[in-house]
């Protein structure tokens, strides 16, 4: 069984992506990592010199800047790295610069990718999710994160990345049939600190939307505080070993007051059904679960 790892990286330092931690995190379970470097105006190439692995290949990618409709520039970069891995390959095991998997869970990883590898009919793995939100201390669980996603596909050439880069699908638009591994993914989109989150919600709402969208409806003092109006809930795991030194440098302040947080009567019922059942009603899926 041949694993390949891939990821899509621009301007890491700038906006202050885990994503050293990130490939570190996935490196255990493959034999080649791919890093698909888009222009920067920071050291993110020498970030990724700096792992110390001779399975990392980096590639070079110019981002289409005009391209500002729906995350699209996500997901054709995401399939360029694809390309490049070879084609004798079996899985191919897709990381964002701000997901890390938990070393507690490469048994799980493993175990999956070989008991599925002569399954013909399973097109990709599942994962779990927490997505991390102000610190390290609370993720957030309402219906607006997503609680599964695919990560690890066939390396098939009509497997591609759907819409903004959050999952995949065939070519033809079909969803991919996919088992579930029961390991996380790690989530630290929405924990940086504060300046350097502003910069990156500027730059990443630049590939859904014009300039008159972005002055009008991103609020900086909003996204600065970590001002939510949403349910979070204390995290009472661990967090992979590779971002115990990026925790320690934790140097900003966030507070979480759930009394403050004002649902409408539909999000409160909706809720309560979830947190008391587990079923989350309407939710919606990139694939189908075998």
């Amino acid at each position: 069984m041949k694993v390949a790892g891939f990821t899509i990286i621009r301007n890491a330092e700038k906006f202050d992506y885990p994503v050293r931690e990130s490939i570190l995190s996935v490196l255990p379970l493959v034999d080649i990592f791919i890093v698909s470097i888009g222009q920067s105006e920071d050291n993110t190439e020498q970030m990724i010199h700096s792992i110390p692995s001779d399975k990392i290949k980096i590639v070079h990618s110019v981002w289409d800047d005009n391209l500002r409709e729906g995350g699209k520039v996500l997901s054709i970069e995401t399939n360029k790295a694809k390309s490049h891995i070879p084609q004798d390959y079996d899985w191919c095991f897709y990381i964002q610069s701000d997901e890390v998997v938990h070393e507690q869970d490469y048994d799980k990883i493993y175990n999956a990718m070989h008991t599925y590898l002569n399954q013909q009919e399973v097109d990709g793995l599942l994962f779990h999710y927490h997505h991390f939100f102000g610190n390290y201390d609370y993720v957030a669980v309402s219906r607006k994160w997503y609680r599964k996603e695919i990560r690890i596909i066939r390396n098939f050439p009509d497997i591609v990345s759907y819409k903004d880069a959050q999952g995949f699908r065939t070519i033809e638009n079909k969803k991919l049939k996919v088992k579930d591994t029961g390991a996380f993914i790690y989530h630290y989109g929405w924990v940086r600190h504060p300046f350097a989150q502003l910069e990156k919600q500027k730059q990443f709402h630049k590939y859904w939307h014009d300039d008159n969208w972005l002055e009008e409806n991103l609020n900086e003092k909003k996204i600065m505080n970590y001002e939510v109006n949403d349910i979070l809930e204390k995290f009472s795991g661990t967090h992979p070993q590779v971002m115990q030194e990026r925790i320690k440098k934790y140097n900003w302040h966030f507070n979480y007051d759930k009394r403050r947080v004002k649902l409408s009567m539909k999000d409160k019922i909706l809720y309560g059904i979830e947190n008391f059942t587990g079923w989350r009603i309407g939710e919606y899926k990139n694939f189908i679960e075998l």
